[in-house]
């Protein structure tokens, strides 16, 4: 499987996914801490991939996302954005809705 199909699984196997760098526990920048804030405070079901630990996937879900930067938020398939992004929907009650939509 390549690369590409490895990132469409992740995407096909959970209706909310994180690409992050660290853990949810554990995150390694403070943009990635404010996403899963954000996701906890709304009390979402995410699936959270540590970028650190496969080198070829984070560099290649820049081209995918056509999206440089970490974290990387994907609601149902769909890259939402980054942690500004995240935090201005969270702020406006509209990542609530597009989670309780996703569930």
């Amino acid at each position: 499987m390549n690369v590409t199909e490895r990132i469409e699984q992740q995407l096909a196997s959970h209706p909310v996914v994180l690409f992050m760098k660290g853990t949810p526990d554990f995150p390694q920048c403070g943009f990635s801490s404010r996403v899963v804030q954000a996701l906890q405070a709304c009390n979402a079901d995410y699936r959270a991939i540590n970028i650190f630990e496969d080198a070829e996937m984070r560099e290649a879900l820049k081209d995918y996302s056509n999206w440089p930067t970490y974290p990387q938020l994907y609601i149902k398939g769909e890259l939402v954005g980054g942690c500004d992004i995240v935090m201005d929907l969270f702020n406006k009650g509209e990542l609530q809705t597009q989670l309780t939509e996703a569930a």
